[in-house]
């Protein structure tokens, strides 16, 4: 009798942290040195000229040169990336001499949203028509600044708008990091501390506000004690119940939460919330199974060895960097077997500006949910989730209609946002997620290019 193999062939893949001496630049960095946490910052890549220095000429002229036409006209974010995270693209691949990581690196799913390259970028939709700087609309959302309440029990505190490394997808490209050609960021305008006592205030006025997601930015870029002070705070309000703090540091920057500040604060601040009864956890960002290594496995036992309820991973489903379902699975095996992080979304890429190469249609997700059911226990099965403007996350199977010549979903809510207490139609309405242009029919694409001349026109007539 034949045996057929499975669609996925699971094996324990024991973690490896890459050799950074592959790199000219960090041919003699110590593993000390590499496990600093100010080394780390100090030797993070800003620019091209920094990057230059790293690779030397293991990359093509041409990879620069496509580097820095996305600089000056496609990158909403400005570029910084640690050494940890530098480290694991391109892995698995000796240096053999100049150009000889071009196209490894041109093919990493890491570089492809860390370090994005205008032949990255779609041709003809760089951008849908429909893409906005802020595409969940949270600014509205804005309680007081910085502080969105969407849903009736849980706000997003945005405590800080800087991190310690810069996704060129981030949904919240607006507002985090410098100013780029492309994009001039906002700019919180109350001072820190004051928005910091404002947000609590808020909290404490709202006895139905139970859940509070600590973000940014990365609330590693905020100085501990002062993210401390601001935690142990919250954990003192009596409607608070959870407490999740956001950081992807711990996969692009571990060395921050090996610290020994960090660990002794997370073991008085996970204290705290045992004493109060309060779910404390961490939520963090991995997108490919080769950021996952020995050193962010090591930061996580150390979290977890503080007390803290959990840690999990809300990733974004990426075209070219995890939309197929072994790398999926690859990555929550990754992080689930030795680092005990919990897999737990995967969000659609937001229609920001110039993402419509990341993106995918919501047929496409809604395949991925189906192919990676089955393999990990049902309570690390990740969900693929759909960030609706104006709804927030829906499971992609919960699209109410859906038009696929012309890539629009709709959506339905059983919650009114902060901003629709008053609407009678909120919950009736359907709210629209569109998807990318070009994974679209012939007559679906044809539809949206008038639908831009339409748009563009009507904007020229309104400028006169």
């Amino acid at each position: 009798m034949t045996i057929l193999e499975q669609p996925y062939a699971y094996s324990h893949r024991e973690l490896v942290e890459p050799d950074w001496r592959r790199f000219p630049a960090w041919r003699d960095v110590t593993p000390a040195e590499w496990a600093s946490l100010q080394w780390q910052r100090l030797n993070c890549v800003r620019n091209v000229r920094q990057l230059r220095k790293v690779l030397g000429d293991l990359v093509s002229e041409s990879f620069y040169a496509d580097l820095e036409r996305d600089r000056e006209e496609r990158a909403t974010m400005s570029l910084l990336i640690p050494p940890q995270m530098m480290n694991t693209m391109a892995v698995g691949v000796e240096p053999a001499g100049p150009g000889s990581l071009t196209e490894a690196f041109y093919a990493d799913p890491v570089r492809r949203y860390m370090l994005p390259v205008f032949s990255d970028r779609a041709t003809e939709w760089p951008s849908h028509p429909r893409a906005t700087r802020d595409s969940l609309h949270e600014q509205e959302m804005w309680a007081v600044e910085g502080l969105t309440h969407r849903y009736p029990t849980k706000v997003l505190a945005e405590i800080v708008s800087t991190c310690p490394q810069y996704c060129g997808h981030c949904t919240r490209m607006d507002l985090v990091g410098q100013s780029t050609p492309v994009i001039e960021k906002l700019k919180f305008e109350a001072k820190p501390q004051d928005r910091l006592t404002a947000m609590l205030d808020y909290i404490r006025s709202q006895p139905g506000v139970r859940d509070v997601v600590v973000s940014g930015g990365d609330v590693a870029n905020l100085p501990w004690p002062r993210l401390e002070a601001f935690v142990d705070e919250l954990l003192r309000i009596e409607n608070v119940r959870d407490v999740r703090l956001a950081s992807k540091a711990l996969i692009g920057l571990p060395q921050y939460w090996l610290s020994d500040e960090v660990r002794a604060g997370m073991e008085r601040i996970a204290a705290t919330a045992r004493k109060r009864d309060v779910q404390l956890a961490i939520h963090t960002h991995a997108n490919s199974a080769q950021s996952v290594t020995p050193l962010v496995a090591d930061a996580a036992r150390a979290m977890l060895e503080t007390g803290i309820r959990d840690i999990r991973n809300q990733g974004v489903l990426m075209r070219g960097v995890n939309n197929s379902a072994k790398s999926l699975l690859d990555l929550c095996f990754a992080l689930l077997d030795d680092a005990a992080i919990m897999p737990y979304y995967f969000y659609m890429c937001d229609m920001i500006p110039f993402s419509e190469h990341w993106r995918v249609s919501v047929a496409e997700a809604q395949e991925l949910q189906t192919q990676i059911m089955g393999y990990l226990p049902g309570f690390a099965t990740p969900r693929i989730v759909c960030d609706v403007p104006y709804v927030g996350k829906r499971w992609v199977h919960q699209v109410s209609e859906y038009d696929r010549s012309r890539g629009v979903s709709y959506w339905t809510k059983n919650y009114r946002t902060s901003i629709e207490m008053q609407d009678p139609d909120a919950l009736v309405r359907t709210y629209e997620y569109l998807d990318p242009v070009d994974t679209l029919p012939a007559e679906g694409q044809e539809w949206w290019r008038k639908e831009a001349i339409r748009a563009a026109e009507e904007e020229d007539g309104s400028c006169r």
